[in-house]
């Protein structure tokens, strides 16, 4: 088994909130496993879901373009926020978040691409610029979005320069209706997802493997209560509806006006416009997502920007 040092203590406290001898127990229970040791804690009810695992560290910027149909996200890190409001990084994010419109999501095909002006390609472009500013740079991920018809609605919060800043979002909105209230509902709703960070658009497209997680979680939990095993099982049951509220986008409440849900919100405008609006698909980018770095919340600016 795995050494359980103050240093994987800690983690799990931070992660968790739990207590020092019960990170500690977690972590000798499940032998040094990080991610199990959160579940441990969270079905002996000594734990919350692990909220912080979103916050930031990482510094640099999301590059956000569109154009059309077609929108694409890219983060490139630095060390530090300095080198984030430097204006050779920023024109580099910027042409690279422009190149991925033709990379398609695919990381590598961005890194390879020809970096306009340079005879370069964009790794290669990284690379001098890294000699340049003197920081280690890096090109960490690439989204894209497309429709055959309708708009890719986008959104950055923190804005440093026009394309640039802490939060990128695309919403891919495929619909006929007319495209001024499209790019208007997709700009809301991109808002609404930078604020309200959900992880699938609706029930049947969560991940697997954490559904089935959060079921083992809750089933544990719901056992506590000494019930038999068939009222178990519907107690599970309303509680992923809880979860579901939570995660997937079209059974949030809308942000805008704190009441509705995304889904009902969709088949007004479906309505007013006379034909089907539906979410394609939709990217958040958060800067450095999954590294803690402190008490920054970008996603609660968002909302208390919309008033919530």
């Amino acid at each position: 088994m795995p050494e359980i040092t103050a240093a994987l203590v800690k983690e799990l406290r931070e992660k968790t909130g739990a207590g020092m001898m019960d990170c500690k127990k977690a972590l000798t229970e499940n032998a040094g496993d990080l991610e199990t040791a959160v579940d441990w804690l969270r079905k002996k009810g000594l734990a919350a879901a692990a909220k912080k695992a979103g916050r930031v560290a990482a510094e640099g910027l999301i590059g956000l373009a569109t154009e059309g149909t077609r929108g694409a996200l890219v983060e490139v890190n630095s060390e530090t926020d300095f080198v984030a409001r430097n204006d050779k990084f920023q024109s580099f994010v910027g042409q690279v978040a422009a190149l991925a419109l033709e990379a398609g999501g695919d990381l590598e095909a961005l890194k390879a691409a020809a970096y306009p002006g340079t005879g370069r390609t964009v790794d290669e472009e990284l690379t001098q610029l890294i000699s340049v500013i003197g920081e280690n740079l890096n090109l960490r991920r690439i989204a894209a979005a497309s429709v055959r018809e309708g708009v890719v609605a986008s959104y950055v919060h923190n804005q440093a320069a026009p394309g640039l800043g802490k939060i990128g979002v695309l919403v891919a909105l495929e619909s006929g209706g007319d495209q001024d209230q499209l790019a208007a509902l997709g700009k809301q709703l991109a808002m609404h997802v930078a604020a309200s960070a959900p992880q699938a658009i609706d029930s049947g497209n969560v991940d697997p493997a954490a559904l089935e997680r959060e079921r083992d979680v809750l089933a544990e939990q719901a056992r506590a209560s000494g019930k038999p095993e068939e009222i178990i099982a519907k107690m599970v049951e309303g509680r992923l509806r809880k979860y579901y509220e939570e995660v997937c986008l079209l059974e949030q409440t809308f942000v805008i006006d704190g009441e509705t849900k995304v889904r009902k919100v969709l088949d007004n405008a479906s309505t007013d416009l006379g034909t089907a609006v539906t979410v394609n698909a939709f990217y958040r980018f958060q800067l450095g997502e999954g590294i803690d770095r402190g008490p920054e919340d970008f996603a609660g600016e968002v909302a208390a920007q919309l008033g919530q």
